[in-house]
């Protein structure tokens, strides 16, 4: 039985006709007319909606359509060639004004800058000229990165590049959203919010999971409404041009005190696209291309939504030095273009950093919000024991008898035991985990544990899933507190 082919998109069929009507215009004296250019409605990419929303003009979209076809219906080009040549006998050879390359994985015929002029601007050299413009800095395209030309090497000239299509809006105009990029040299950010959930009993955590001051906590909330009121200022009550576009908010204290989590939060809560920034792989010894990999991210990143957090960016971003070779005058210059950068981004910018001193106080005066991220108290100790150690578990001491002999187990309260240890919430995360595990180990080698309780079918009665009460030590933790206090050559005692 022979399978029905779907009907040929109406913008396919338009780009079909068109690379024939402007080949035989050149191969012979056909004086055809111009194919009709179909209407946005009966298009059946999305891309007609990013079209008419950014106000394109025709010419425009049809350079985004000639773009996106390899993605799409890459034998399209070699198709409408192959058959426009063979009805022209006379004809023999290749046709080199339409342009086009061949990638080193692909057989097909890929445009390039050559093909979009050949296509929009026929012979017409004062059209053409127009529309070599559209791979200009000030065009929409170049100022989103959505399509550009490739840099042509030995001085070939630039027409001569494959069109590029920027993988973020090759998702857009196919699929109708943006998908989340991978980390990459390209894309030196890897992606921390929103979190998944495993399940209904796997809840995302939250500000009340965050234990910092009150008057942090105020400050998180204003960035909260930033980020969902902001959108609606800008346009519907026009303020765009009257305000800075993004918000830059500063994030300091020590290390594991809650920065990053506080950006995870924001994240969870507005279902906001949360992105780490790897400066060692943004920051580069050659002149010009740190400023070149930021410009790179920061436009990627443009009108999506996304959260940039830079953390350690102090690296980057500290005290300016003075000039005294020519490697200070281009940090200088780094950081000078870092600044004007983050003012043109139209979302949120995050920098934490482990010390605020170490950041020029010309700096400093760019951020919207300061937000101090200080090193807990004992009593903000205890509540982050409370809140990480997991729950439905029993906490119990170990009393050892003079000659050595383990005694009786007493219930403890260990969040009130061990508040007294200095260690952040990124330290006591640590100490959970190993104590936690520690737990689990004791009651899979304890006879009757969960092994036997496996084994003989005792687990699958109470219910697969049902978790058997963990117990936790004192004697535990408080190894897990000794080796994490001595990892930082801090000193430990009972």
């Amino acid at each position: 039985m022979e399978t029905k082919r779907a009907p040929t998109p109406p913008e396919f069929e338009y780009l079909g006709r068109l690379i024939t009507y402007r080949m035989r215009r050149t191969l012979t004296e056909d004086k055809q007319s111009e194919p009709k250019y179909p209407a946005y409605k009966e298009w059946q990419l999305p891309m007609a909606e990013f079209i008419q929303k950014n106000k394109l003009t025709r010419e425009d979209a049809l350079l985004l359509l000639i773009g996106i076809i390899p993605h799409v219906e890459p034998g399209l080009f070699d198709q409408y060639i192959d058959q426009t040549l063979a009805a022209v006998p006379e004809y023999r050879g290749e046709f080199p004004r339409i342009g086009g390359a061949r990638g080193k994985n692909s057989r097909f015929f890929l445009p390039t800058g050559e093909t979009a002029l050949f296509l929009i601007a026929g012979e017409d050299l004062e059209r053409r000229l127009v529309v070599q413009q559209f791979f200009g800095a000030e065009h929409l395209f170049w100022e989103k990165k959505v399509l550009w030309l490739e840099d042509m090497q030995n001085g070939e000239p630039p027409m001569n590049g494959r069109l590029i299509i920027s993988p973020d809006y090759a998702d857009l105009l196919i699929y109708g959203k943006h998908t989340s990029p991978q980390f990459s040299i390209n894309f030196p950010a890897k992606k921390i919010a929103p979190l998944k959930t495993a399940g209904d009993d796997h809840r995302l955590p939250s500000l009340d999971d965050l234990v910092i001051p009150q008057e942090a906590k105020a400050q998180i909330d204003e960035l909260k409404s930033w980020l969902t009121y902001n959108e609606e200022l800008m346009n519907r009550y026009k303020m765009k041009g009257r305000l800075k576009k993004g918000y830059r908010a500063l994030f300091y204290g020590p290390p594991g005190t809650g920065k990053t989590f506080a950006a995870q939060i924001l994240g969870n809560d507005l279902h906001k696209e949360v992105y780490r920034i790897d400066l060692s792989m943004v920051v580069s010894k050659y002149i010009g291309e740190t400023e070149k990999n930021l410009e790179l991210l920061f436009a990627r990143a443009e009108d999506k939504g996304w959260v940039l957090f830079f953390d350690e960016a102090d690296a980057l971003f500290g005290k300016r030095t003075n000039v005294r070779d020519a490697h200070d005058k281009y940090a200088n210059q780094e950081v000078s273009y870092l600044l004007q950068r983050m003012e043109d981004y139209n979302g949120l910018v995050i920098l934490a950093t482990n010390m605020k001193n170490n950041i020029d106080e010309a700096f400093i005066r760019r951020f919207n919000l300061i937000l101090k991220f200080p090193f807990p108290d004992e009593n903000q100790r205890a509540q982050i024991w409370q809140k990480s150690l997991p729950g439905n578990t029993i906490f119990l001491r170990k009393t050892i008898t003079r000659d050595g002999v383990e005694g009786k187990e007493d219930p403890v309260d260990i969040p009130e035991a061990v508040k007294k240890y200095e260690l952040t919430g990124g330290n006591i995360i640590n100490i959970v985990h190993y104590t936690c595990i520690k737990a689990i180990e004791a009651m899979y080698k304890k006879k009757g544990g969960l092994r036997e309780m496996a084994t003989t079918g005792g687990l699958t009665k109470a219910g697969a899933g049902d978790a058997p009460r963990l117990i936790i030590y004192l004697s535990d933790v408080l190894e897990g507190i000794k080796r994490e206090l001595l990892k930082e050559g801090k000193p430990f005692s009972m």
